[in-house]
């Protein structure tokens, strides 16, 4: 592995971490101000990856993903919620499942706002995101003539990362957000056996479901691109 490769790696996780530590702050925040002060009691409002990581999902499986060229999803401790505590059960808990989500929607579009920036203020800025663009789809570049490459190629990890992890917790598939949603508008036995699906719905989305994920990331990432280089 070369330096360079090693660099790259290290921007990915550091992204990757960061939008775990927010998403699952997200929920936890939410959720306290919803009336369940469960999460927060056990100190999840908090950018603290420590309090966040799971050794499987925030770990393994990325480290995976980054190794064999794949997708760099994975899944952070899930956000301990006490239902009973909502006023409106559905609405409350669909808000708070979907704050994680949202949050990193919100993240993307910073990352996307600052990198726009960039291009305008930095000198040999759209050439240099332009070099952050081929780098992250794989296309040889010769970043040393970049001095700020490594602002505008984390910046644009923080697009990409941020808006798979939005496409793919969004997966109406147990444990992942969206089964938060869909779950409370099945019928009752259908909804027990759904919940029963657990990991192995996760495992079969990780070994077989890349082109489904792909059909929802590919055109958000491209509206992304879209907007930064011309604006």
């Amino acid at each position: 592995m070369s330096q360079q490769e090693f660099v790259l790696i290290l921007f990915q996780v550091v992204v990757l971490v960061l939008a775990f530590s927010v998403h699952e702050s997200a929920h936890a925040y939410v959720a306290m101000r919803l009336g369940d002060p469960t999460a927060y009691m056990l100190g999840r409002v908090t950018l603290n990856p420590a309090k966040h990581l799971d050794p499987l999902g925030s770990v393994l499986v990325p480290l995976i993903s980054l190794v064999y060229g794949g997708w760099l999803i994975g899944w952070a401790k899930p956000c301990p919620v006490t239902t009973r505590n909502f006023r409106h059960l559905r609405r409350d808990d669909i808000l708070v499942s979907m704050a994680g989500p949202a949050s990193n929607l919100a993240m993307a579009t910073v990352a996307l706002l600052l990198l726009i920036v960039f291009k305008h203020a930095a000198p040999g800025g759209l050439m240099t995101i332009a070099a952050a663009m081929a780098t992250a789809n794989h296309i040889p570049v010769d970043v040393g003539a970049f001095p700020l490459f490594p602002v505008a190629m984390l910046l644009y990890y923080g697009v990409l990362i941020n808006l798979l992890l939005l496409v793919f917790n969004l997966i109406p598939i147990p444990p992942l957000d969206g089964s938060h949603v869909l779950r409370h508008f099945l019928p009752y036995r259908v909804e027990q056996v759904y919940n029963q699906i657990g990991m192995y719905g996760l495992i079969v989305l990780l070994l077989f479901g890349g082109h489904w994920i792909a059909s929802f990331y590919y055109p958000l990432m491209g509206v992304y691109d879209r907007l930064l280089l011309s604006l």
